[in-house]
């Protein structure tokens, strides 16, 4: 990776800030920028040239969040997000999006991202698709990670999926040799999960059988969190190199 990168990272909820990868980034002198659509009045109407100049962007990552793609009407810089991130992909730049994120990516593209029929809260198995392409981002063949979500993405068009689990199918996809796009959080850390856990409002719009019990979460060992961690800093190191 080389030194002066300069990443900026689109935020949606205060107090996640940017993961694990803050470190690993920092290690390599990038210079870290974000914009953060929490912050924004619900009823600001930004135009396309708030945000970022693409010329001025080496790598975008783009975090998650709480709410839908799709609610545009409760929070209308959604529209503007999509449209910013369609033009940045069409660069053929790097990007990486995590849950929401991947999300946004699929749905900036055209794809579908829809209410899941089952709701995950917790640490699950993910499991790599079987016969995936060689020039593909490598993965193991089975993997824990954090998983905090309602809806999921369909693939979008060009897209090879990559990874799976049995409750939700859509666990990670890549696009052309510079995208990735991930259901689950691989950047979650200790803080961030304590941080989520202790907000009431957040947890209370979750229920069902992969909700795990929230007593155990907030006793989850350190390295429960570095697969996730290392798995996010390959994929930049991926996306960047092959971009």
């Amino acid at each position: 990776m080389k030194s002066g990168l300069k990443v900026h990272y689109f935020q949606h909820i205060a107090g996640e800030g940017f993961g694990s990868c803050y470190d690993f980034l920092k290690a390599h002198q990038a210079k870290i920028t974000a914009t953060e659509f929490f912050a924004l009045p619900s009823d600001t109407l930004l135009e396309i040239e708030a945000l970022p100049q693409i010329e001025d962007v080496d790598l975008l990552i783009i975090m998650g969040g709480e709410m839908s793609v799709n609610d545009e009407v409760n929070y209308p810089w959604l529209k503007l997000e999509k449209r910013w991130i369609r033009r940045y992909l069409a660069t053929g730049k790097p990007a990486i999006g995590l849950c929401l994120g991947g999300q946004l990516i699929a749905s900036a593209l055209g794809a579908a991202v829809n209410r899941h029929a089952h709701k995950e809260l917790g640490w699950t198995t993910v499991y790599r698709i079987d016969n995936v392409p060689k020039h593909c981002f490598e993965l193991p063949r089975e993997f824990n990670v954090l998983q905090w979500h309602s809806e999921t993405f369909d693939l979008p068009k060009g897209a090879i999926h990559l990874a799976e689990n049995s409750t939700c199918r859509n666990q990670m996809y890549q696009i052309g040799h510079n995208i990735l796009g991930f259901q689950f959080h691989p950047e979650m850390t200790p803080e961030v999960l304590q941080k989520f856990l202790d907000d009431d409002d957040k947890i209370a719009i979750f229920d069902g059988e992969q909700i795990q019990q929230i007593d155990h979460l907030k006793k989850s060992p350190l390295h429960y969190f570095l697969q996730g961690n290392d798995l996010l800093n390959r994929a930049i190191e991926f996306v960047l190199k092959t971009a």
